[in-house]
């Protein structure tokens, strides 16, 4: 059987969702939606998707559509998560779930209602480097200390990662600090109890802080300091630290080292060193199967909680 998807967003990320599902068996996108016709009919051509819109309707209309993946704007991820949902759609959204904390129990309401699945696009999770870590944490081959994280990017106007206008704002809380909040409590296997956070300006056009730094603790003792900012003209991206009890271990996206810096081989840990194919790959697995998957909309809600908690703290 053949699951029929419908991608929103043939931006930078819609485009690494693409590339990632043409590795995957039994999945078809056959509709595209997103905000240009002509740009979207460009992508759609490219990757040989019969159906282009730039109505999110149009394509939840179709009855051969089994599942979405949402890459839009942040601000509409709740709202299109819902309307999914309703019209009988499983759906994978990208990070975050919400901007707003009552959007997002309003999903994780609606999901469990449906019985369909949902999923939000947690990519750390599914990077080999991160789950080798896990996976050593697991044996009992290693216990974190301390998570030191650095996201870092260079974005003074508002561009996406292909260098093109945005119509949106991005988020260095709601979007960036949640790969992290989530990814540490998932590796410490334990619900973050504290949480503090501090800003730099608000930017006069962008409206947002472009540094921000958080602290948090975990309820086994674990604790996790990120450094995120917008002002950064060096080595873009986000490098986590892992200390642990046995070693130090420093991630950056699918790769691993030691302290030493020496690479870590992370190639036999999962079908795929990317990781986000592994992350649709596990989106269908659990439509095929009929289960949650990691990474549904339920198991995240707890980081935007702790988000919602930081971000009143600011205000």
């Amino acid at each position: 059987m053949t699951i029929n998807v419908a991608l929103a967003g043939a931006g930078a990320f819609g485009i690494k969702h693409l590339d990632g599902i043409r590795n995957i068996p039994g999945v078809k996108v056959i509709s595209l939606v997103s905000r240009e016709l002509a740009k979207t009919q460009e992508v759609a051509d490219k990757y040989g998707i019969a159906h282009v819109t730039t109505n999110l309707a149009d394509s939840l209309a179709l009855r051969e559509v089994d599942a979405v993946i949402l890459c839009t704007p942040t601000q509409m991820h709740a709202s299109q998560t819902l309307a999914c949902l309703e019209a009988g759609k499983h759906v994978q959204v990208e990070i975050p779930l919400c901007d707003v904390l009552k959007d997002g129990q309003q999903v994780v309401a609606a999901a469990k209602a449906s019985g369909k699945v949902a999923m939000c696009g947690h990519t750390r999770r599914f990077n080999p480097s991160h789950q080798w870590v896990r996976k050593k944490i697991a044996s009992g081959g290693f216990n974190i200390q301390q998570m030191d994280v650095q996201t870092y990017f260079f974005r003074r106007t508002n561009m996406n990662a292909l260098g093109q206008p945005r119509s949106w704002t991005d988020h260095l809380l709601w979007h960036h600090a949640a790969h992290t909040v989530d990814l540490f409590a998932y590796q410490a296997g334990s619900p973050i109890v504290k949480a503090n956070a501090i800003q730099g300006p608000i930017h006069p056009t962008l409206g947002i802080a472009m540094d921000m730094s958080i602290q948090l603790k975990a309820a086994n003792g674990a604790i996790c300091t990120l450094s995120l900012s917008f002002n950064n003209d060096g080595p873009l991206g986000t490098f986590f630290r892992y200390i642990g009890d046995s070693g130090t271990y420093i991630a950056r996206y699918d790769d691993l080292f030691n302290g030493k810096e020496e690479k870590i081989d992370v190639s036999q840990v999962d079908v795929s060193m990317n990781g986000i194919e592994l992350q649709d790959r596990e989106f269908f697995s659990a439509i095929a199967e009929g289960r949650e998957p990691n990474s549904s909309v339920a198991q995240v809600l707890p980081c935007y909680e702790v988000l919602h908690q930081l971000e009143l703290q600011l205000a």
